[in-house]
């Protein structure tokens, strides 16, 4: 099974890359960040053309998540929003079972947190703390927990860590709340087990060149249960979909796992 994460930065302004990524790789799942849309404009009859159906939470013009699954597979049983993030309001979090999968599935978009110390940076941490309570809530489930973390797990998921100190993203308080996500959960980042030693980028800045200087963070993880993690067979970066036209500033994390 294929299991996609892609923080598409506008499910509007990318529905025509989203469309070629869904006929080219056929995904059994794919987890969208930041669609930008009010429920009413969640692009379902698209989607359905397309052969998917979709759980989503949807706050207007920042922020939203989505579960795309192929019709038929038995999209059921949503869960929206965390209980104890601080503005749920915000729409960063979805979650649904795929029943053909015999899977769980969420994806998450975590606040940016703009600035340390700042009452977004302490909220970031806040949501980072209910992630890994429901996480640890859906333990013994088969999960794949699947978005834009922001926040770059290792040093060598940063292109020059030098450039980053006293910034968000790589603070020890950050990767603390993300490690326990994964910790409490019972949960493996897919990549980085494949590729422990790979330096990897899933987003680059629009400005500076920044892609085509390979200046990128790894930031869009998939979190795998333990017990799935012996079938993980490949975990790849799509950086072509940061090329061509509208392009979003992130590309998509495809895991496959043998069933």
């Amino acid at each position: 099974m294929k299991i996609v994460t892609w923080n598409v930065n506008s499910l509007r302004a990318r529905m025509e890359r989203v469309l070629e990524f869904l006929e080219l790789h056929a995904p059994d799942a794919l987890l969208l960040q930041e669609t930008k849309c009010s429920p009413e404009q969640f692009p379902v009859d698209d989607l359905a053309a397309a052969g998917y159906e979709a759980v989503h939470h949807s706050g207007g013009r920042w922020a939203g998540v989505a579960v795309l699954a192929p019709k038929g597979h038995g999209l059921k049983e949503a869960k929206i929003g965390l209980d104890g993030e601080a503005s749920p309001d915000q729409a960063r979090w979805v979650e649904a079972e795929i029943e053909s999968l015999g899977l769980r599935v969420a994806s998450v978009y975590v606040v940016n947190g703009q600035e340390v110390g700042s009452e977004p940076f302490a909220q970031k941490l806040q949501f980072l703390s209910a992630m890994a309570a429901r996480a640890e809530e859906l333990t013994g489930t088969p999960l794949v927990v699947g978005g834009d973390m922001n926040v770059a797990p290792l040093d060598l998921d940063v292109y020059d860590p030098s450039k980053y100190v006293g910034a968000t993203h790589v603070t020890e308080e950050e990767r603390a709340g993300l490690r326990a996500v994964a910790e409490r959960g019972g949960l493996v980042d897919a990549f980085r087990q494949l590729h422990p030693d790979e330096q990897g980028f899933t987003w680059w800045d629009y400005r500076g060149g920044s892609f085509h200087r390979g200046f990128g963070l790894r930031i869009d993880l998939l979190l795998v249960s333990e017990s799935l993690s012996g079938s993980i067979t490949e975990c790849g970066i799509e950086r072509d979909f940061r090329k061509g036209t509208k392009p979003s500033d992130h590309v998509p994390l495809v895991v496959d796992i043998k069933k």
